[in-house]
């Protein structure tokens, strides 16, 4: 079934997943995007540090040393190319597998390592499980747990800046397994009704835990549900890092330019467990991997740089020497910070502390000085 069939006028027609790059680098000319080198490179770096940070801070759970994380190896390029096609006061409402956006917009290893510790510089003072933080200061809301919470919260925003008569948009990110939640369906019904300006980015990377992409729909995909509720929907190689920032290009200038929204399944593979919680060896085969491990979108990207002669295996050794020496700086910076200090427990909730829990304060610091003596 081609994109031209699920709504008279798309992004784009023909394709049913649209795609520029090749296995081996190569490429569909008419579509490349001119992109500045120096962008290409940073993109390029943007990846491979989210990829390096995710195995590390695995490795830390598994020692004991934090306590959860999500990775998202193989899906770096549905989440920066995404990133990569808004202005910077858009904002972006992650699921939880969204690091490298983050990266993207400036947030360092260390800020995301000290949130996984929960040490007194983590910005959510040890109050939230890692992985899931949130930074104000570039337009990025907080990761949460439920499913698909953040997409009413996406379009809310959207339509608030409509509403304003602003030209900021929203981007919402989220699993192929949040299209069965009832979140998704109230938001993608505002998003048609109200000719939201958001983009509504599903990763469908195949499962959603253990449940396998057949048994979450008998849809034909997950771009096709738009149709109900009028949104243009379309579906795009999600390891396709330039078809990835092409799409949502031209979803955000629909965006921005009183258009609506636009729903984009991003067509991906998880290459790793859900979570360290998780143990995908029970449940997927593991051929599986073989088939998509060469579109992993490092590998893909890397050899795009290597025909614009961009990269080199010296430039590639030196980069991850570089960024594994950053992530172990912060780490051990992050591990020997100590934690907040238990009076933050009251902070943050009322503007001015009630009676009652100051005295729940002032209880509890003297039993702990107690205790200490």
């Amino acid at each position: 079934m081609s994109l031209v069939d699920l709504k008279p006028q798309t992004l784009y027609s023909g394709d049913e997943v649209f795609s520029i790059l090749k296995e081996d680098g190569t490429l569909d000319k008419a579509r490349e995007p001119k992109l500045p080198d120096a962008d290409l490179l940073k993109l390029y770096r943007t990846m491979v540090l989210t990829r390096l940070f995710d195995s590390r801070m695995v490795t830390l759970q598994r020692q004991g040393r934090i306590s959860f994380y999500l990775p998202s190896p193989g899906e770096e390029a549905a989440v920066v190319g995404a990133a990569y096609a808004l202005a910077d006061n858009d904002w972006i409402f992650p699921c939880y597998r969204e690091s490298a956006a983050a990266f993207w917009r400036g947030i360092t290893a260390q800020t995301i390592a000290d949130q996984c510790f929960g040490n007194t510089n983590d910005i959510n003072k040890g109050r939230q499980m890692p992985v899931h933080w949130g930074f104000a200061s570039i337009n990025m809301g907080s990761v949460s747990s439920p499913i698909a919470t953040q997409i009413p919260h996406a379009v809310g925003m959207a339509w608030g800046s409509k509403l304003k008569g602003g030209k900021d948009i929203a981007l919402t990110y989220f699993g192929e397994g949040a299209t069965s939640h009832p979140d998704f369906h109230n938001g993608m019904n505002m998003a048609g009704v109200l000719k939201a300006p958001v983009i509504l980015l599903c990763r469908n990377n195949g499962w959603a835990i253990s449940t396998p992409r057949e048994l979450q729909t008998a849809a034909e995909n997950f771009a096709i549900k738009g149709l109900a509720y009028g949104v243009e929907g379309l579906r795009v190689d999600g390891n396709d890092l330039l078809a990835v920032i092409v799409v949502c290009q031209k979803a955000a200038e629909k965006a921005r330019n009183g258009g609506g929204a636009t729903l984009i399944e991003a067509v991906t593979y998880r290459m790793s467990s859900h979570s360290t919680s998780d143990d995908p060896s029970v449940y997927r085969n593991s051929d599986d991997l073989a088939v998509w491990e060469p579109r992993d979108p490092i590998g893909r990207f890397r050899k795009y740089l290597e025909t614009k002669n961009l990269w080199s295996a010296a430039k590639e050794e030196a980069l991850v020497a570089e960024i594994k020496a950053e992530i172990e700086a912060a780490v051990q910076k992050a591990e020997s910070t100590p934690p907040p200090a238990v009076e933050t427990l009251f902070d943050d909730v009322y503007s001015q502390i009630p009676p009652h829990l100051q005295a729940q304060k002032a209880e509890l610091l003297a039993h702990l000085q107690s205790e200490a003596h």
